[in-house]
């Protein structure tokens, strides 16, 4: 058999259980595409991470073998990109002969992009060393000039971070609703090159990672008005007060996510289905194009995500820490005409992300399989309901962030403040409590002391250059942020 083509489609943050048949969020193109291939019930990511997790896909190694621990953007990022001779999948199928195409996300090296590890580019998002280097101080005093006295409907108030948005709506751009949206710059792009790719015999790989479903939730009226929210039953696990879990969750839930109203939550999860049915109407497109190329009979297509979104469940948003399934669970389907015996079967078998890269190189016929890769190749599951050996456990890494035990202490005489970036908040009264032994960090009466002293923290943090901060939802936790540096 020829080796086949690939075309990669992989959205950012979908949950697993939205592509299922039995889900409500309507996926009509996944589930009929599910239908002519494999569809595995219990793929996992290796980490609920954007950058760790793609670097697994493109390598097939754990975060502790390929060195891409957290994000790799931030100012205060501890590793940058892979590690020095860790090999991806797509350098070798461009060794190999495969004509290797890019278009959407990154998010694996800072400084390199796919043009460096064999694709060429159509689009790319998050790059590595073409980013702008706004200096995250300029973002500190942007923050301080944003009012907290009004919380708008899906908007989390968050003093001297500047607002969070969970979910939002805005108007059709056209009768598909998304004409201008950015991930379908990449799938135009994409479908675009599909005839150039065809009219040769050389075998090619074309990528496509629209950033959605990545919060926050803003999408068109088309797809927000799909889902009525007074519909939608909150998450089974939504009341967890997670009182006999980490105190770092309660935090999270406490200091951000609890600001939602019942209405609100059930409005952020009709935003989140409408736009996971946006990603799967693209996803529609790309396979149109793919039919109409003359090419789809000997192309595998993989449909997935990198890692999920708790969107709600645990009361909680984003991903990241904690390791609940809805961050961990993901998409994964397969389709190749030409290749897969008695399409139509779901597999529950414990995949993982790391299995895609040597599956690739497997079908290749690339050889041997880079020293410690730890995913095993598909291809078994192509030719049979069930391979006579694998898996019964799965590993994951979370590596954090740079923030995670991180602490900053300010003292002057009379008490001591200590942030926390992992866990609640220290405030000590020095005068009355000598010895640390009572933390009045939430007591009413001393909440303006500590929020003098969190202005301090954020005023030498800001003339000494000690970027300690990172503005996304799960790690800004400080209970005022750097903006109030400028108070």
């Amino acid at each position: 058999m020829s080796r086949p083509n690939i075309l990669i489609y992989m959205t950012d943050q979908e949950q697993a259980q939205v592509s299922f048949p039995e889900h409500p969020c309507l996926m009509p193109r996944t589930e009929q595409f599910a239908g002519e291939g494999v569809r595995f019930r219990n793929a996992y990511t290796v980490a609920a991470h954007c950058c760790p997790a793609r670097a697994s896909f493109m390598t097939g190694l754990y975060p502790s073998r390929h060195g891409v621990y957290n994000n790799v953007n931030t100012h205060t990022a501890i590793h940058r990109g892979l590690n020095d001779g860790v090999i991806t999948f797509s350098e070798l199928l461009s060794e190999a002969g495969y004509r290797m195409l890019f278009s959407g996300k990154w998010h694996i090296s800072n400084h390199e992009n796919p043009c460096d590890r064999g694709w060429e580019e159509l689009i790319v998002s998050s790059p590595g060393d073409r980013q702008s280097g706004i200096p995250p101080t300029a973002r500190w005093e942007e923050a301080a000039k944003v009012s907290n006295d009004t919380r708008g409907r899906g908007q989390i108030l968050r003093p001297g971070w500047g607002h969070y948005l969970v979910y939002d709506t805005y108007p059709d751009q056209g009768p598909k609703g998304y004409e201008n949206d950015r991930d379908y710059q990449f799938v135009t792009a994409a479908k675009e090159v599909l005839p150039d790719l065809t009219e040769s015999d050389t075998p090619w790989c074309l990528y496509i990672g629209p950033n959605g479903p990545h919060d926050p939730f803003n999408i068109p009226e088309r797809f927000a008005d799909m889902y009525d929210p007074d519909q939608i039953a909150l998450p089974p696990s939504y009341h967890d007060q997670m009182e006999d879990k980490p105190r770092i969750y309660q935090r999270q839930r406490s200091q951000y996510w609890d600001q939602l109203s019942e209405a609100e939550v059930r409005e952020s999860i009709a935003h989140y289905w409408g736009y996971c049915t946006m990603m799967d109407e693209m996803f529609g497109e790309v396979l149109d194009a793919l039919e109409a190329s003359g090419a789809a009979e000997n192309t595998l297509v993989l449909r997935m995500s990198d890692h999920g979104d708790y969107c709600g469940a645990h009361g909680l948003y984003c991903k990241g820490v904690p390791a609940f399934r809805e961050a961990y669970h993901i998409p994964l389907m397969a389709r190749w005409p030409k290749g897969i015996v008695q399409p139509g079967r779901d597999s529950d078998a414990l995949i993982s992300i790391m299995d895609i890269a040597p599956t690739l190189l497997d079908l290749a016929d690339i050889g041997p399989i880079p020293e410690g890769v730890a995913g095993r190749s598909l291809t078994p599951f192509f030719n049979e309901s069930s391979p006579t050996s694998w898996r019964d456990t799965l590993y994951t890494q979370f590596n954090g962030v740079e923030l995670y035990y991180t602490q900053r202490m300010v003292q002057t005489q009379t008490h001591k403040y200590i942030y926390n970036g992992f866990d609640f908040d220290e405030l000590y009264d020095l005068v009355q409590d000598p010895h640390e032994l009572t933390n009045v960090s939430d007591r009413p009466e001393y909440q303006d002391i500590k929020q003098d002293l969190v202005r301090r923290m954020w005023r030498t943090a800001l003339a000494e250059k000690d970027i300690i901060s990172n503005p996304y939802a799960t790690v800004a936790m400080a209970p005022w942020g750097p903006g109030i540096a400028f108070e």
